[in-house]
């Protein structure tokens, strides 16, 4: 059974960086693209970043969140540096999308995800 585990989350103060980590386990996750999503309270799910053959990030992202993958132990990361808070959300994992990889119905695996809580 495939399981994805989030894990890095944690209260930091804006301009503060984290590391999130996603575990995959139960299948190769070799080549598949592996993405990372972010819902905020009340709010629906937010296309965060993705690592294929191409990297993509949401543009409020883009320059701050650093998205790279150890394939060997088939696991993701998101470097989040000048963190603001906006950015305060639930993160998730997902892997291996059928459709849009940047909508995350589309993928066939999430995990449960972990809280990121930035402090003003």
């Amino acid at each position: 059974q495939v399981q994805l585990v989030e894990s890095g989350g944690g209260l930091v103060q804006a301009g503060g960086s984290l590391r999130l980590s996603c575990a995959a386990s139960g299948s190769t996750f070799s080549n598949e693209p592996m993405g990372w999503f972010r819902q905020a309270p009340g709010k629906d799910y937010e296309f965060v970043s993705v690592s294929g053959d191409s990297t993509f990030y949401a543009d409020s992202v883009k320059g701050r969140f650093t998205i790279s993958r150890d394939k060997d132990k088939k696991m993701v990361y998101l470097q989040m540096n000048s963190l603001k808070p906006e950015d305060t959300a639930v993160y998730l994992c997902a892997a291996d999308p059928s459709g849009s990889w940047m909508r995350l119905s589309d993928y066939a695996y999430w995990g449960q995800g972990t809280q990121v809580t930035v402090s003003s």
